[in-house]
């Protein structure tokens, strides 16, 4: 072996290691981050500071041991942001990140802060990126001080949508129309809804199988949908505020101010409506699926739609997400992008993929 080559492979690993990194949030996708880090793709990253929303850890030897989600949800040091920035400061690596992988307004609305002090930000969180304006602005004013916001996970689960729709701009072309299945969630619950099962059996099906949020409302209100369809929109060139985009919520009137369990044990409320449409789009010979929309002039709807057959949205399977992009350059046929558009483990990936991109 090279003397060189034999002096780095026995050099200690944590010399080798480029990027210090402290993560936010150690739910499902923060807790598969963590897995990630045991794993040879991960080597150059070291982990400096841990933290869920009470408790956090930046003891280097307890923030090796194994379990380090489990711990903290038990127990750990009072969270406290500026002793997670300080270990971050103490680090002589070169990069040095924050990783939100959650999906607090509260920390998100620290992302410009962080940028402005140098610190690179990688997020799954979409509350700054697809929230108000202000925040948007404050977003681009900070970044072009020179530190990177990684915002893969933001959209479609690391699905390269947003570095598509980047390059795409760059190169000067420009968005024509965006539609989509964006949610994985409300692919999966209308891919199976066929009019066989009330849609409030489905729902709860999707819920046991942790395809929903803990209160489905999230994803049926079409919110996330909204905050999504207004990050493309921004990165597109369309600036949009959060009232430009039309979204129909289809969380009945009645059920939208219950406690989560008062509206777990009412959700037939759901079945009739939604029998009713989709019955009335089986007699046209379409099928319903949740669609965002936008096009060239800005106008933006999130909501329900009915789709032929041959759409491509009628071919999903399971919880894929469907991005399909006509441009300036893409007329005749739309540049398609589909797969996967939930799960831990690949938002973790994508998350872990914007730390690696920094190098």
């Amino acid at each position: 072996m090279n003397a060189r080559l034999a002096e780095h492979a026995l050099a200690p690993r944590a010399a080798r290691r480029h990027h210090a990194v402290v993560l936010l949030g150690t739910g499902v996708v923060g807790g598969a981050f963590l897995k990630l880090l045991d794993t040879p793709a991960a080597a150059a990253l070291s982990l400096v500071g841990a933290a869920n929303s009470r408790h956090q850890q930046i003891d280097p030897a307890r923030l090796a041991e194994r379990g380090l989600r489990e711990r903290l949800n038990a127990a750990g040091d009072a969270r406290d942001d500026a002793a997670l920035l300080a270990a971050l400061d103490a680090s002589s690596a070169a990069r040095k990140v924050i990783i939100d992988a959650s999906a607090s307004a509260v920390l998100a609305a620290r992302h410009p802060a962080w940028l402005a002090r140098g610190y690179h930000v990688v997020t799954a969180n979409k509350a700054l990126a697809g929230g108000d304006l202000h925040g948007w602005h404050a977003l681009q004013a900070a970044c072009a001080d020179g530190a990177r916001y990684g915002d893969a996970a933001t959209v479609g689960a690391g699905l390269p949508v947003l570095s598509t729709l980047r390059r795409l701009r760059a190169c000067g072309d420009a968005l024509r129309v965006l539609e989509g299945v964006f949610s994985g969630s409300l692919s999966w619950l209308f891919n199976h809804y066929d009019g066989t099962r009330p849609f409030s059996a489905l729902l709860r099906e999707a819920r046991a199988l942790g395809y929903t949020e803990p209160d489905a409302r999230a994803d049926l209100s079409g919110e996330d949908v909204a905050r999504k369809l207004l990050i493309l929109a921004r990165n597109a060139g369309f600036v949009l505020a959060r009232d430009a985009v039309h979204v129909e919520n289809l969380v009945p009137d009645a059920l939208r101010a219950l406690d989560a369990g008062q509206f777990l044990a009412r959700i037939e409320a759901l079945d009739a409506p939604l029998a009713a449409r989709h019955a009335a789009a089986t007699a046209r010979g379409a099928v319903l699926r949740h669609l965002a929309r936008i096009d060239g002039h800005g106008n933006a709807h999130v909501g329900l739609a009915e789709v032929a057959a041959t759409h491509p949205a009628a071919r999903l399977v399971g919880t894929d997400n469907l991005f399909a992009l006509s441009t300036t350059r893409y007329r005749a046929q739309p540049l398609v992008i589909q797969g996967p558009g939930a799960g831990p483990e690949i938002t973790a990936q994508a998350l872990l993929g914007d730390v690696l991109a920094l190098a």
